[in-house]
């Protein structure tokens, strides 16, 4: 296995990428959107990232826009943004190497890439880890201490994860706007919902409600014993391993 340094174009200037590659050709490729305000080298990605390259598929792992090494201040990013940002990233695959069958979004990034999937048509699976529902569930959980503080000066300080981010009105709002429900009944590929029932982050009823609501083909797997972010020195192993058996079916072949 081996891991390349990759970049391309999205809505807010070039992103900062990984290609993780199997010895050999891949069996697909695949993307992983990380979670809010993490990075493309947090653990659940590298880890989840290097995993599936064992197993023959090829991840493209990427900062969102402002985050990471990527360009753009994350103030100026929203949801919207986030959506974006791997259809970008899907691009990129389809340009230079091969459109992405499979798409992994953890948290935040599980939101994201439900709600880009009906832009990539090539996706044949899609894999959410840890992930809200809606988007403003981000809002609600997190920003609710700072809400009057945004309506009333269009802005606010917010620590996240233990760093400062300036989160601006724009957001609040565009989160909003976003409303899951049709795109996740419509999702027109295989769903695979992966959570922890002890997620002190982002409860397990959203994964629930994003199983309810999806069509089959679908399965969830309790993470259990894990938290958020994935950090448990097998976790990550043992999730790759799972998305690796589980989307063989639908991504391998034509």
């Amino acid at each position: 296995m081996r891991t390349e340094r990759v970049e391309f174009a999205g809505p807010h200037g070039r992103l900062a990428a990984k290609l993780d590659l199997p010895t050999g050709t891949p069996r697909a490729y695949g993307i992983f959107a990380h979670c809010f305000t993490c990075s493309k080298d947090v653990l659940a990605a590298n880890r989840i990232g290097h995993g599936l390259a064992a197993q023959g598929v090829a991840m493209l792992r990427f900062d969102f826009a402002g985050l990471g090494a990527s360009a753009g201040n994350f103030s100026d990013t929203n949801f919207s943004s986030n959506v974006e940002d791997p259809v970008a990233a899907s691009a990129f695959l389809r340009a230079h190497h091969a459109a992405p069958r499979l798409l992994v979004g953890h948290s935040m990034g599980g939101t994201a890439v439900l709600a880009a999937a009906h832009r990539i048509p090539e996706a044949k699976a899609v894999v959410t880890i840890a992930a809200p529902s809606d988007p403003h569930y981000v809002v609600d959980k997190l920003l609710v201490e700072h809400l009057d503080t945004i309506a009333r000066l269009g802005e606010a300080r917010v620590q996240l994860a233990g760093r400062d981010f300036q989160i601006r009105r724009q957001f609040v709002e565009d989160a909003t706007r976003h409303r899951l429900a049709d795109r996740i009944a419509h999702l027109g590929r295989a769903l695979l919902v992966m959570h922890a029932p002890a997620d002190d982050t982002v409860d397990v009823e959203n994964a629930l409600r994003i199983f309810g609501m999806a069509a089959y083909p679908k399965s969830f797997v309790s993470l259990d014993g894990m938290d958020h972010l994935v950090t448990g020195r097998h976790d990550a192993a043992q999730v790759a391993a799972v998305i690796a058996a589980w989307s063989a079916r639908y991504i391998d072949g034509v």
